[in-house]
């Protein structure tokens, strides 16, 4: 496998993936800004990204819970449409290959009711993030060319690991310090997906010929409530969880009144994938457990 170039490989899963890939004796080039400066006002893809056969595009304008920009969506645009366009643009125009685009289950849409997402639903998301990936999903996929230069599309759920931020990581701090957490009666089913099986689905689409031009769902294929992922989680680190049995209808009026609705909705809610496609085009399954993970 000839040369490989990341963008955003300081990020979460970008520093994962680069130890994946030094572990596989695989050549890469770990593209960040102290290599390409701006993303957005970078206009030399071209000379950056010559010699390499592929691209894993990590580079994002991520998701934020308490947005400041007066206009979030256009925001989103400028990183996660334009610069990704740009960059896939030059890709095209140097020669590479594949181009594997790190996109989102937010595109399909923020909770599942009755029945899981599947790769081939009708994209529905539902915020800036969301709408700015799915954008960027139907611009990348028109330059598609089998056998050219060929576009994969991974869409992850929530994913962790070593190194990981934001919600996760105040879980697990919760779970540690022994602190009492009212969610004993929660009885939600949320995919997760471990660094390690995303990274693996990533590298097995770096050449599998059956990724070109598709796009796919990754999970660990086993679905989790809130209160499973914390007695987990707790297993791990050796401690029994203080859970204690506060009805979910309480806590969601309570969110609504300190204007925490849209966090109650992640926390409480179902958002399950189906990654049945994935299994069945590329042969793949998901090596790593939970516990794997926590291990490793």
């Amino acid at each position: 496998m000839t040369k490989i170039f990341i963008t955003g490989a300081n990020g979460f899963v970008g520093k994962n993936l680069i130890a994946v890939l030094k572990k596989r004796n695989l050549s890469f080039i770990a593209g960040d800004r102290s290599l390409y400066g701006d993303l957005v006002t970078q206009d030399n893809w071209s000379e950056i990204l010559r010699g390499c056969a592929s691209i894993i595009h990590l580079a994002e304008r991520v998701h934020v819970m308490e947005e400041t920009s007066m206009d979030p969506l256009e925001q989103f645009r400028m990183i996660n449409v334009r610069t990704t366009l740009n960059i896939a643009l030059a890709a095209k125009r140097c020669g590479i290959k594949r181009f594997i685009f790190i996109s989102s289950v937010k595109v399909n849409g923020e909770e599942t009711l009755n029945t899981p997402f599947t790769a081939d639903d009708k994209p529905s998301p539902k915020e800036p993030y969301g709408i700015s990936k799915m954008e960027a999903e139907v611009e990348l996929l028109k330059l598609h060319e089998p056998g050219i230069f060929e576009i994969v599309i991974i869409r992850p759920p929530l994913i962790y690991g070593a190194g990981v931020k934001a919600n996760f990581e105040r879980l697990y701090y919760f779970v540690n310090c022994d602190l009492p957490m009212p969610f004993a009666l929660v009885k939600n089913k949320r995919s997760l997906v471990s660094v390690f099986n995303l990274l693996d689905l990533i590298i097995t689409t770096l050449t599998h010929p059956n990724a070109s031009g598709e796009i796919f769902l990754v999970s660990d294929d086993k679905d989790l409530s809130l209160r499973e992922l914390i007695e987990r989680i707790a297993k791990i680190q050796g401690k029994i969880p203080h859970l204690l049995p506060v009805p979910v209808v309480l806590m969601k009026l309570g969110a609504r009144l300190i204007k925490q609705k849209i966090y109650a909705d992640r926390l409480f809610g179902n958002l399950q994938v189906d990654i049945t496609k994935t299994k069945r085009i590329l042969k793949w399954s998901p090596p790593y457990t939970f516990e794997d993970t926590f291990k490793a």
